[in-house]
């Protein structure tokens, strides 16, 4: 991009460059935050996930058993008694970017009689509610990631324009403009001795 060789360009460009070097340290910072972050609802994912499935193994045999067994029709099955209504969230700032944490998770009031199910239906009724938990919770985990992750891209690239092009590019500005304006000073100089030559002379 074409600049204006003149001092008060230069000012400009100078005055430019105090600010981007100023801002470059915030938005590393805030990269390295966002990375970080990132790592570590990662991990919380993987977490999850584990737990999840120890839930799942946990879940006896028996649950198996009654679920293939033909006897019982479909509308009677275990997971019809397990609905999930509303995933509670609430929001926090992580480095500047409104992500959603995992409050709580509230089940439709499913009513059965003890007459048409297995006397551990209850246990089983708690550990595919903490299954659906787990599910929620990775949800959330991962819309937050998501939204990190977009944050950090954006970061990045701010990060990138201001080392590789912005500050480089009000350096080399800067240079130019101060080499034009030496010369012409020594120009104006060199004019200004040639002139005083001359009235010497006519005197």
């Amino acid at each position: 991009m074409a600049v204006k060789l003149t001092k008060n360009e230069q000012k400009k460009q100078k005055d430019e460059l105090k600010q981007f070097q100023r801002y470059l340290p915030t938005l590393q910072l805030k990269k390295s935050q966002l990375q970080i972050v990132i790592r570590e609802v990662e991990a919380e994912m993987e977490e999850m996930s584990r737990k999840q499935e120890e839930a799942i193994k946990g879940l006896d045999s028996w649950i198996a058993v009654y679920g293939e067994n033909t006897l019982f029709p479909p509308e009677k099955s275990i997971d019809t008694l397990i609905k999930v209504k509303k995933i509670h969230k609430s929001y926090s700032n992580v480095a500047g970017v409104s992500v959603p944490v995992f409050d709580s998770l509230e089940f439709e009031d499913i009513r059965y009689s003890l007459d048409d199910y297995p006397l551990w239906v209850d246990g089983a009724l708690f550990s595919l509610r903490d299954i659906a938990k787990y599910d929620a919770l990775v949800s959330t985990l991962r819309e937050e990631k998501e939204l990190l992750e977009k944050e950090l891209r954006t970061t990045s690239q701010r990060v990138n324009l201001f080392e590789k092009v912005k500050i480089p590019e009000a350096k080399e500005n800067i240079r130019v403009i101060g080499i034009y304006l030496q010369d012409q000073q020594t120009q104006a100089v060199v004019r200004g001795k040639i002139a005083k030559k001359k009235l010497t002379k006519v005197g």
